[in-house]
């Protein structure tokens, strides 16, 4: 029966609530240990939490920085390379006028000395021309003198009527030859 009353008295108990003393006791083992940590424990925790948080806050803003710095650098790069572009095409053009007025200036100096070659030449013929027909005028004339001096059995020396008298000749054979034509 004791059996039986302890049994009776365990039941009355609850098993899911704890008796009082060991609450209580179990309450003020929490208090002490949550004030160690509180007091001790904690504070280091968040200081190396703080630390971490600015570490990371910091390398933050050190990338955002960075990716700023970056993006400037290559809108710098990007307008020097434009720069570049657009003064080696106004270098290109330049070169291909240059090019073109060297080529005509070329030209130009290559017709001036054709037409001064042209003209020398046709100078040079004229000259030539009228030197051959002087050579030809003495020749003939001293052939004519010489055969009318057999024909007439003469001399023709004088100097002054044998000129005269070829000239006419030589004139009359012009005329002649310019009608033919």
């Amino acid at each position: 029966m004791i059996a039986l009353v302890q049994m009776a008295a365990e039941e009355a108990e609850n098993p899911l609530i704890p008796p009082i003393p060991e609450l209580i006791i179990g309450l003020i083992a929490f208090a002490i240990v949550f004030g160690f940590l509180a007091k001790k424990l904690l504070p280091n925790i968040n200081k190396v939490l703080d630390e971490r948080r600015e570490a990371i806050e910091g390398g933050m803003e050190k990338a955002e920085a960075t990716q700023a710095e970056a993006q400037q650098t290559l809108e710098q790069y990007r307008e020097q390379l434009s720069e570049a572009r657009h003064e080696a095409a106004r270098l290109r053009q330049e070169a291909q006028e240059q090019g073109a007025a060297l080529i005509a200036e070329m030209r130009a100096e290559g017709q001036r000395q054709r037409e001064d070659i042209v003209t020398a030449g046709h100078a040079q013929i004229a000259a030539d021309r009228k030197a051959a027909a002087q050579a030809l005028r003495q020749d003939v004339g001293k052939l004519a003198t010489d055969l009318a001096g057999k024909l007439v059995g003469e001399s023709l020396e004088d100097t002054a009527r044998q000129s005269r008298t070829i000239d006419r000749f030589l004139d009359e054979l012009e005329e002649k030859a310019e009608a033919t034509r």
